[in-house]
């Protein structure tokens, strides 16, 4: 078998997320429905949590043929869904969607996601950046990109996050992706996006928490450092995981070489999380996630 994936028609394709209680007849249900109405499978992945027995899905449909537009899709579905007590989306993979980045002095994982957008390397538009501080103004005017600050106490959090917020609304923003943004998220905001807002950091957690948790780790001696991905919410660094990875460090690194390589793996679990984001391949269940390969 070929590992090519196969060629998306013009109009690109639909990707079904779903999920449900696990019970017999949910795959030959949903594709047969396809099928039914012309639709080309191009790919499924299927997963049951044998904890609590329930059963999530991704299909990618191309359009082409296919005989269900969205509105069509949702109304000749309901009986499946309905069938099955299913919870589903359905996403187009030829719409580019509009992504807003937070920062506030660290740059390495924002020069990251610039550089991929600009070589093209995700099907993203990126019509901001905000901040609470000036200095990475520089690095993103650069890019063509515009800056905005909003400067943040806590007696002006409550207004500021009401501006940023009517702010990501005017652009037309899809999700959000915090790139080391060192303010806490108050609830109104994180409601208005939720599962759309993705947060970077390393792993040290609860363990060294603080200001200085390298430094924290090194006097301990840690011989591995990591970095998590998760959605945001309301309760702090405990949003669903979607992307996390380590790297073995030793007596020999010092802790700016250990800062250094934790920057580096930063840089590559948020990349990895944002490519999972935007190719619709994550499922959130409760506080974790379904990640489709």
């Amino acid at each position: 078998m070929s590992d090519e994936k196969p060629q998306i028609g013009r109009l690109g394709s639909f990707v079904l997320l779903a999920s449900c209680p696990d019970r017999k007849g949910i795959v030959a249900a949903v594709t047969e429905f396809i099928c039914r109405h012309e639709g080309n499978i191009l790919d499924l992945e299927q997963h049951v949590a044998s904890d609590d027995a329930m059963f999530f899905m991704r299909v990618e449909i191309d359009r082409s043929g296919f005989r269900l537009g969205e509105e069509e899709f949702a109304t000749a579905f309901q009986p499946i869904a309905g069938r099955f007590a299913m919870q589903w989306e359905l996403r187009r993979t030829d719409r580019r969607p509009r992504m807003a980045i937070a920062v506030t002095r660290e740059p390495h994982c924002l020069y990251d996601i610039l550089v991929r957008h600009q070589s093209g390397e995700w099907a993203v538009d990126i019509p901001l950046v905000f901040s609470n501080r000036e200095d990475l103004r520089a690095t993103v005017e650069r890019f063509g990109i515009p800056f905005h600050v909003f400067p943040i106490t806590p007696d002006t959090r409550e207004a500021q996050e009401a501006r940023e917020l009517k702010l990501l609304a005017e652009e037309r923003v899809d999700f959000l992706v915090l790139a080391r943004y060192m303010q806490i998220l108050g609830p109104a905001f994180v409601h208005a996006y939720p599962n759309r807002i993705l947060n970077i950091h390393h792993s040290f957690l609860p363990a060294f928490a603080g200001a200085r948790p390298y430094h924290a780790a090194f006097e301990r001696g840690v011989k591995i450092i990591g970095a998590t991905s998760h959605y945001v919410t309301a309760e702090l660094d405990r949003g669903p995981i979607i992307e996390q990875d380590v790297i073995r460090v030793s007596h020999r690194d010092s802790v700016e070489e250990m800062i250094r390589k934790g920057r580096d793996n930063e840089k590559v679990v948020l990349a990895r999380a944002i490519r999972a984001h935007l190719e619709h391949r994550i499922l959130v269940y409760q506080n974790r996630t379904v990640v489709f390969g």
